[in-house]
């Protein structure tokens, strides 16, 4: 027998009812039910003018809770309306695959049970941190890396590209419960940080704008003073590079071989 329900996780983008694509703002309309995974109750209120089945995800947080038993519940919650035939759309901030945890399980469970599911993508804040900071990934590279998982594990760092860290302002935080951590577990970061950085080196603590009164947070501030700076939960630190790109002259030559081979018709044999 097919299944009849589905689900579509979608993305509002950063700001306020200027991201939302075509495509998202329908499947949010043609739903059957609605849950929101958004901490803005403004936010909660526009979409129930485009929908009157509107149920907030928000009671799945609490103070002290592990944020896997967060998304347990959460993804609970999509997959049981669409056990009951449902078209199930689940709302979230920014692109809903992107430092978000529950949709993509949503989906993939609700695909292993044989229902249609999908995501949506929406405008994240990597896109608004390019826009704002005028960065272009493709010009010097970026590495992203959530802020504890950078400091939980070994990684290879170029300081010739651009550093992001996510989350930030929890990093070092093991028990996936704590909203903040304090000074002492910045400073361990920026320890780990000037094994590859001066302490004196500019950074960028960013947070995208998410009212369209309202403007991007792109404070500069030196390495080391990160360790007492206002680091919230959406805090992204922008890392630029410390130095030039290096050139790959072996590889380099090789290319030109390559080149001067295809330019005579010649056959190519590289050392």
């Amino acid at each position: 027998m097919p299944q009849t329900g589905s689900l579509v996780c979608v993305g509002l983008g950063m700001m306020l009812g200027a991201h939302v694509s075509p495509r998202s703002r329908s499947h949010i309309e043609q739903a059957d039910v609605v849950f929101a995974a958004v901490s803005d109750p403004v936010v909660e209120l526009w979409l129930q003018q485009m929908h009157g089945d509107v149920r907030s995800l928000q009671s799945c947080y609490a103070a002290g809770k592990s944020r896997h038993d967060t998304y347990r519940e959460m993804v609970e919650a999509l997959l049981a309306e669409v056990r009951a035939g449902r078209r199930v759309c689940g709302v979230f901030y920014g692109h809903p695959g992107v430092f978000a945890q529950a949709p993509h399980r949503a989906v993939a469970q609700a695909r292993h049970e044989g229902f249609q599911a999908h995501m949506e993508p929406g405008i994240s804040a990597e896109g608004c941190l390019y826009a704002d900071l005028g960065i272009d990934p493709g010009d010097v590279g970026c590495q992203h890396y959530e802020a504890s998982q950078f400091m939980f594990y070994r990684r290879r760092i170029d300081p010739s590209a651009y550093l992001i860290l996510w989350q930030v302002g929890h990093a070092g935080d093991r028990s996936v419960s704590r909203n903040i951590t304090g000074p002492a577990y910045r400073r361990l970061l920026v320890d780990l940080l000037a094994e590859d950085y001066p302490l004196d080196h500019a950074v960028i603590a960013y947070e995208a704008a998410t009212l369209p009164i309202s403007s991007p947070r792109t404070e500069g501030m030196p390495l080391a003073a990160i360790v007492d700076a206002d680091l919230r939960l959406q805090t992204t630190l922008v890392i630029p590079p410390a130095r030039p790109l290096q050139r790959n002259e072996a590889m380099l030559d090789r290319i030109a071989a390559l080149d001067r081979g295809s330019v005579l018709g010649e056959p190519i044999h590289l050392p």
